[in-house]
C-alpha cells in the first residue's frame, strides 16, 4: 500500500465546442468550429483519505472554467484564439482554482494539440 505524501498525478478528460478565426490567417482566417477535447492532470500528495483530490472537485472546478468557453466564439474571449492562446488562458485559470501543480492538454479536433506542463 502506497503511504500518505506520496506524489500522484490525477486526471480526467472534457470537452468543449467553440468557434473561432484567426485574424490574417489564409485558411483559418474565417469562423469555424472545432470540439476541445482538454487533458487535465494535477500533481499532488496523496492525503490520509488515500486521495489527491476527490474526481467530483477536480471536475467541478475544471467544468465551471471551461463553460466559460463552451459554445462561444473564441474571439470574444482571446484576442488571437489560438489553441496555444486557449490552452494559455485555461491553464492560468485552472492554475489559479486548484491548490495542485496542473498540466493542460488542449486537443483542436483530432491530431493537434498544445500542452502546458506545469510539473517542470
Amino acid at each position: 500500500m502506497t503511504n500518505a505524501n506520496t506524489k500522484m498525478k490525477l486526471g480526467i478528460i472534457e470537452y468543449i465546442d467553440s468557434a473561432h478565426y484567426l485574424p490574417g490567417h489564409e485558411t483559418c482566417g474565417v469562423v469555424h468550429g472545432h470540439t476541445y477535447k482538454t487533458e487535465i492532470v494535477i500533481e499532488g500528495e496523496k492525503k490520509e483519505t488515500g486521495m489527491v483530490m476527490d474526481f467530483y472537485d477536480i471536475k467541478s472546478t475544471v467544468r465551471k472554467i471551461l463553460k466559460e468557453y463552451d459554445h462561444r466564439l473564441l474571439n470574444d474571449i482571446l484576442e488571437f484564439p489560438s489553441s496555444e492562446n486557449l490552452c494559455e488562458a485555461i491553464h492560468a485559470r485552472l492554475s489559479d482554482a486548484l491548490p495542485y501543480r496542473v498540466s493542460v492538454k488542449v486537443w483542436e479536433g483530432e491530431g493537434k494539440w498544445c500542452q502546458i506542463d506545469g510539473f517542470d
